[in-house]
């Protein structure tokens, strides 16, 4: 059995999902894949659907209702990857500003190094970002100092996206006390795994901006990270936090 889950939430990614699926299953290492889409309008799962029987037992799609955030789709995923007792399981962007080939490299992390958490990191070699503007490109790295600095966590890229988990993580975690939906999820489960003293490493990768389909961030995505960090740490403080 394969013992590696990747899980692609998509809203509207239908310019990219078949090459992200076949990409991901042209690797020497194989991985399943698990498609969570909230009810995309442009097509995504019926294309998604098109490639489960070609794939079969490899390629698995969850559909959702409506568009109801990153956070929940992952948690969703997360539950689903537990259910069927897959041992690593990693969170994956669509539009291939995450190479899958560095799929391989968080998987060795976790499975032959002693890592419980593997995170594609941006940040710890410097600033590995492509066709950004550095207007966005500071926005991100400062976000990641002010959560490295609020919450004292030892990582240098904390808004990661492109993460692989051990399944003991994601049990240890209480998936249903998760807060946050936009991107401030991607800090709220690095900062469960680092109070829960799981082991944190982060590897290099390059970051590329998509070059199909349409971006997901806004104001509310970054006013929710920003302060829900202060949150999260004060109540930490005071032995209220539920992790």
């Amino acid at each position: 059995m394969v013992d590696a889950l990747v899980i692609i939430p998509t809203y509207n990614e239908i310019e990219n999902i078949e090459r992200i699926i076949r990409n991901v299953f042209s690797l020497q290492r194989d991985f399943n894949i698990l498609i969570v889409d909230d009810n995309s309008p442009d097509g995504t799962s019926d294309k998604v659907k098109e490639l489960l029987s070609e794939y079969k037992d490899s390629l698995f799609l969850l559909e959702r209702k409506g568009k109801l955030g990153l956070g929940t789709a992952y948690i969703a995923g997360f539950k689903w990857a537990l259910e069927h007792s897959y041992e690593y399981i990693f969170e994956m962007d669509a539009d291939f500003s995450h190479n899958p080939n560095d799929l391989i490299r968080l998987y060795n992390t976790c499975s032959k190094g002693n890592a419980d958490v593997a995170i594609g990191s941006r940040y710890v070699t410097g600033v590995n970002v492509v066709n950004w503007p550095m207007t966005r490109v500071l926005l991100s790295w400062l976000a990641s100092k002010y959560v490295r600095f609020i919450t004292g966590m030892n990582i240098h890229d904390t808004t990661a996206g492109f993460i692989c988990y051990k399944r003991e993580v994601l049990e240890k975690i209480n998936l249903d006390k998760i807060k946050f939906v936009g991107y401030a999820f991607q800090i709220e489960m690095k900062f469960k795994a680092y109070l829960l003293k799981f082991n944190i490493k982060e590897v290099p990768v390059v970051f590329t901006d998509r070059t199909r389909g349409t971006s997901k961030m806004s104001k509310g995505i970054i006013s929710e990270a920003v302060f829900g960090v202060l949150t999260m740490k004060i109540k930490s403080l005071f032995n209220s936090y539920e992790i």
